[in-house]
């Protein structure tokens, strides 16, 4: 997709960080944009933001975990303006803490969010997508968690690493069906958002957020901490996003030092080696 101007892009997870960043980028490149988040007040602000700047959107509050919150999503915007052309299944969560003691709860929190949230994306807008037989994309954001692993996270590395494996899948599923529909997964790196107090929006029915160990504080302070130190800004990506939409390019990945522990953990795999402790160190 080389022109934006005109098409219509919708963006989960657009109340703050990467999401909000895509969301302004795609209406700066001249999209009308649906921007849906669970976080109500934090939606109306960001929709507030970029109408203020001239941008042409609308805000459905959406849990992306619910299928017909998704669908509803789709509805209003097609309502608004017409075909969607971009869909950024953004929407992401975090928690740490080890894999035997994290709760049931925090497994269904993560899945829902991080995976059923890009599913629910990939089935209600692809048929509608099809259907409109115009040139589209889709972005699912995972994270370099998915080409990397390490300790205290494994709920979201899972997610993430399905996430890709996922938009992999459906990368060759579109492909074989000859369509329009281009296909990008995102592999972020440390970004400056607030992912580490991502339990701020978590459902009531899914608690134990009471649950505390000293491998969960350690893992979202540090990731608190290096975020606001180091944490690159989330419109960095934004323009990482429109470059790979121009280009159809599928991968969008870190630089330096995050690749090399892609490498490790690849060479891991290709020696039949037990996993190596690969964290990246420095600015990412």
């Amino acid at each position: 997709m080389k022109e934006f101007a005109g098409k219509v892009a919708v963006v989960t997870g657009a109340a703050s960080g990467i999401g909000k960043a895509l969301a302004r980028r795609c209406g700066e490149a001249g999209m009308k944009v649906a921007l849906a988040d669970i976080e109500e007040e934090a939606l109306a602000r960001a929709r507030e933001e970029l109408a203020t700047a001239g941008i042409d959107c609308i805000a459905v509050r959406t849990d992306v975990g619910r299928e017909e919150d998704v669908s509803r999503l789709a509805d209003a915007t097609s309502e608004a303006f017409g075909a969607v052309h971009v869909l950024c299944n953004n929407a992401g969560v975090f928690t740490g803490g080890l894999a035997w003691e994290s709760p049931r709860e925090d497994y269904a929190w993560l899945i829902d969010v991080n995976l059923w949230g890009v599913v629910h994306g990939v089935r209600v807008f692809v048929p509608r997508m099809l259907a409109h037989g115009e040139e589209a994309h889709i972005v699912n954001t995972a994270s370099m968690a998915a080409v990397t692993n390490g300790p205290f996270s494994s709920i979201y590395y899972m997610t993430k690493h399905a996430v890709l494996g996922y938009t992999e899948a459906l990368y060759h599923d579109l492909q074989m069906a000859q369509s329009n529909i281009g296909v990008s997964v995102l592999c972020p790196e440390l970004i400056a958002t607030r992912i580490a107090d991502a339990r701020r929006n978590r459902p009531a029915d899914l608690g134990g957020t009471d649950f505390r160990s000293p491998e969960r504080d350690l893992v979202e302070g540090t990731l608190r901490d290096l975020a606001a130190r180091r944490g690159i800004e989330p419109a960095v990506l934004a323009e990482r996003v429109l470059a790979a939409i121009r280009e159809r390019r599928f991968y969008i990945l870190s630089d330096d030092a995050w690749r090399r522990s892609c490498e490790v953990r690849l060479e891991d795999v290709h020696l039949g080696r037990n996993p190596t402790l690969s964290i990246p160190n420095g600015n990412e």
